[in-house]
């Protein structure tokens, strides 16, 4: 069974619609305790950092527990960023720490048209390293993006995207996963993407 964490910043119903096509049993836990008996966790996400401030608390606990016991955990576009140490969009509140690095805001161009927020399709460059989560992608696969914050290319990344400068679109460490993009509004990459993490779980 897949959990899907509801803190009030997600786009549960179209991320729930996804995994249901790909035949996962998906549930929304009322209460923290229940992240122990899933086979994999999500945390989805839109908006402002500051929405993660939710997860504060038991719910932190919840999830860092899962995850050390080795339950796999993937972020999608927010909640890949709360994987991180902390965000510039909300400086005070503290990310989960379990991937190194800040999340800072995107670079536009205005002489270039580079625009801030990121919005719409792009490129993912697959070359980094392999990876469990975007094995069966084609080079280049384009996914969908929306956001104004982003994580730093670091060890951890398994995709970067371009827009004025490289930022990580997809990182993997052990049992723990994070999209910048929105695998479910991605067509067939997105689909792929959570058929792997299926897979690994």
């Amino acid at each position: 069974m897949i959990t899907l964490i509801d803190y009030g910043a997600g786009n549960l119903t179209s991320v729930r619609k996804a995994l249901s096509a790909l035949g996962a049993v998906v549930d929304t836990p009322q209460s923290p305790a229940e992240c122990a008996r899933a086979s994999g966790v999500i945390v989805p996400g839109v908006g402002n950092f500051a929405a993660t401030a939710a997860l504060e608390g038991e719910w932190r606990e919840a999830i860092a527990s899962a995850v050390n016991a080795g339950t796999p955990l993937l972020g999608i576009c927010l909640g890949m960023q709360w994987l991180f140490e902390g965000s510039d969009e909300a400086p005070e509140v503290r990310g989960l720490g379990l991937m190194r690095g800040r999340i800072t805001r995107l670079r536009g161009i205005a002489a270039d048209r580079v625009k801030v927020p990121h919005v719409g399709w792009n490129a993912l460059d697959t070359s980094a390293r392999p990876s469990r989560l975007l094995n069966g992608l084609s080079p280049g696969a384009q996914v969908y993006f929306t956001h104004s914050y982003a994580a730093p290319v670091t060890d951890d990344c398994i995709a970067a995207t371009t827009h004025a400068d490289p930022f990580a679109s997809a990182v993997e460490r052990g049992n723990i996963f994070g999209v910048q993009f929105h695998p479910e509004k991605s067509s067939d990459a997105g689909l792929q993407v959570l058929r792997n993490f299926l897979a690994v779980c």
